[in-house]
């Protein structure tokens, strides 16, 4: 009987793997399909000319895109920044001191989801006509819009940080050695949702960078808005870009899954040793 159940167990084991191949290889072609034809067509000679890098080597001779990827850059880097040091300190508290808010809170994050992109432009574009006139008409300013984009996101991975630790029991530890909240917060809580907190950051810049409807709509010209434009133009160089976005965005998600790789959660037992150093 023990013979047969392990040969059971084996063929169930062994048709799991197969299917986890299939998915695998179902899901990579369904990426990787898209991928290679747009490098191939962005590699794609003239008549019967040979390939040529011609489309991406002519990228930085476009100052217009040049700027549209910088202020890109800058938009996710803000964006990722005010997002964490919005929603981070706000759960933790909701979580330690209100929990009744907790399904309000919950309710405002996850209502941008409901409302769609050309909505929050019809709201937004008196607000930024006002800033655009009395204080500043820099793209920059976009921020503020994709804050509220990324927020549905961003709160689901921070709160599936906080859920899979104990907030109140590790606070109440480090508060009880003499820790300020300021440590509990930097010291205790971040280390112990690093995961979420990178997997949030990663979704906000992916979003910001592939964001076009409330840019275009509110007249700057953002990564996707340029692209759009020089696809009219040069369509070669509007792929060849497009590609280089989607790699950038695979690599910085490969560059924070090696970050981190290998970083345990605080435990209670580290606790003693956090407030030595911070009273050394």
């Amino acid at each position: 009987m023990a013979a047969v159940r392990r040969g059971v167990q084996g063929t169930r084991r062994l048709k799991l793997q197969v299917f986890r191949i299939i998915v695998f290889v179902a899901a990579g072609l369904f990426f990787l399909v898209p991928i290679g034809a747009m490098v191939e067509f962005s590699t794609r000679g003239v008549g019967d000319q040979p390939r040529t890098l011609a489309a991406w080597q002519s990228i930085g001779t476009y100052p217009d895109l040049v700027a549209a990827i910088t202020a890109s850059l800058e938009l996710a880097a803000i964006t990722t920044i005010a997002m964490l040091v919005l929603l981070v300190p706000t759960m933790v508290w909701v979580r330690l001191k209100l929990p009744r808010l907790n399904p309000i809170i919950e309710f405002i994050c996850l209502l941008p989801l409901t409302i769609p992109a050309i909505v929050l432009v019809v709201g937004l574009f008196p607000i930024y006509n006002w800033m655009g006139t009395n204080f500043s008409d820099s793209i920059l300013t976009l921020s503020i819009a994709y804050v509220v984009l990324v927020l549905p996101y961003d709160y689901r991975s921070l709160e599936a940080g906080l859920a899979a630790i104990d907030v109140k029991t590790l606070t109440e530890a480090a508060r009880s050695l003499g820790a300020g909240w300021f440590t509990v917060m930097w010291r205790i809580i971040v280390p112990n949702i690093s995961s979420a907190i990178l997997n949030s950051a990663f979704l906000s810049v992916a979003l910001v960078l592939g964001e076009y409807t409330i840019a275009n709509n509110l007249l700057y010209n953002n990564l996707q808005v340029e692209i759009a434009m020089l696809g009219r133009a040069n369509a070669g160089v509007s792929i060849a870009v497009a590609v280089a976005s989607l790699l950038f965005a695979f690599g910085v998600l490969v560059l924070l899954s090696f970050f981190n790789r290998g970083r345990g959660r605080l435990q209670l037992v580290e606790l003693q040793q956090v407030m030595r150093t911070e009273r050394g």
